[in-house]
């Protein structure tokens, strides 16, 4: 009988071992890695999310069912080795067992989780699941109330994991044309002006990189860099054809994914890259700090001068850019509005009329009034909506 003790408190030892390395190695992974690899088909990496979705009960709970586990395994083992050995042959039994149960049971397994993240909370996603669900149970049982300030804390503290989260999830759907700045927006030079009018344009725009181009607007052949101004002030050195200054463009179509082409602007040392449709005409620009805005948020330096996507108007409704997203107009109005072909409200309202509007045309659509305030040649930039 005290033989099958000791076998059942090795067993005991061996899972408090495993959910030991596995705790370990799950604290130690990232949420996001969890998210990411869930979605790409890992259905551990689903549960792992889950449970690191409130890292504050992880601990807690892991220790509880730990703890237990190694108890009952010493307080077995150590029965076992009472009933077949005496004297000093007992206790150094005892104390072998003493160190066997810390060395396996914690310190060994706590270093090998802590090398292998997200591998072993992978592996032993259900053990880690189970545990989690029992401890919980029982830490009810016995926690206090804690504190509302420290909770209002951790609630701000997760709430901005999540939309961190939430924002990685979207990095990771988004494409270069939802994010990039249209062609009538971009900033171009003609390959044939002079580095004196480039400096003007530097100037005048506040710009460090211009895209050049050739024999028309979708005709880009390369991009002009501001500091290459500096060495030709520096040397005194005459004015010349942009083109003899102008560095390779890096182009890409509008489709490909943010999350591609970020890592290989980094790869490639590019920070900005030229889109192209379909068709090889030149859809806009991207750089590395509109792939950055898409994650944390807009970026300013202290020459941007902020303008507003989105103005209340006095009488109610809204002024907004025709740049602004669709689907930020609909989170404004609590509406599902059409995005089958345009991401822009520009494009939304060009889509209504079937052609360019004149300037105050209106259009009605699920109970709001558009009206196309500003139009630029074939661009609307400046819609206003109100309810009906």
């Amino acid at each position: 009988m005290s033989w099958a003790v000791l076998a059942v408190a090795v067993v005991l030892l061996t899972f408090a071992a495993a959910l030991r390395a596995a705790g370990a190695s799950l604290v130690r992974t990232p949420r996001a890695d969890a998210l990411r690899d869930g979605a790409e088909g890992d259905a551990r990496a689903v549960r792992i999310a889950e449970l690191l979705d409130d890292r504050a009960r992880l601990q807690p709970a892991m220790g509880v069912v730990h703890s237990t586990l190694i108890v009952v395994a010493a307080v077995g083992a150590a029965w076992s080795i009472t009933e077949h050995f005496d004297g000093v042959v007992q206790l150094g039994a005892l104390i072998a067992v003493a160190l066997m149960v810390a060395l396996f049971g914690d310190v060994l397994p706590r270093t090998w989780g802590r090398a292998r993240p997200r591998t072993l909370a992978y592996r032993f996603a259900g053990l880690l699941g189970t545990a989690v669900s029992i401890g919980d149970r029982a830490a009810d049982l016995v926690a206090d109330d804690e504190d509302d300030e420290q909770d209002e804390a951790e609630d701000e503290v997760d709430q901005e994991e999540r939309e961190l989260i939430a924002s990685v999830l979207e990095f990771t759907d988004t494409i270069v044309r939802e994010v990039m700045v249209p062609r009538p927006d971009m900033i171009t030079i003609a390959s044939t002006v002079s580095t004196d009018e480039a400096l003007d344009l530097v100037l005048a725009e506040g710009r460090s990189r211009i895209p050049v181009t050739g024999e028309g607007p979708d005709d880009v052949v390369g991009i002009f860099y501001a500091r290459d101004l500096l060495g030709l002030m520096d040397r005194n050195e005459p004015a010349r054809p942009v083109s003899e200054l102008m560095a390779p463009a890096y182009l890409v179509p509008e489709t490909k994914r943010l999350s591609e082409l970020l890592r290989e602007m980094q790869g490639n040392q590019a920070h900005m890259a030229i889109v192209v449709d379909e068709f090889g005409g030149v859809a806009g620009l991207c750089t590395i700090e509109d792939i950055l805005e898409e994650l944390v948020g807009e970026i300013a330096d202290e020459y941007d001068v902020e303008e507003p996507m989105v103005v209340p108007l006095e009488h109610g409704g809204y002024r907004v850019d025709g740049r602004l997203a669709v689907d930020e107009l609909e989170q404004l109005l609590g509406l599902e509005l059409p995005n089958e072909d345009w991401d822009t409200v520009g494009g939304l309202v060009l889509a209504l009329a079937g052609r360019v509007p004149d300037e105050g045309e209106s259009f009605e659509l699920d109970g709001i009034v558009i009206q196309a305030e500003r139009v630029q040649g074939r661009r609307v930039a400046e819609v206003s909506i109100t309810r009906k």
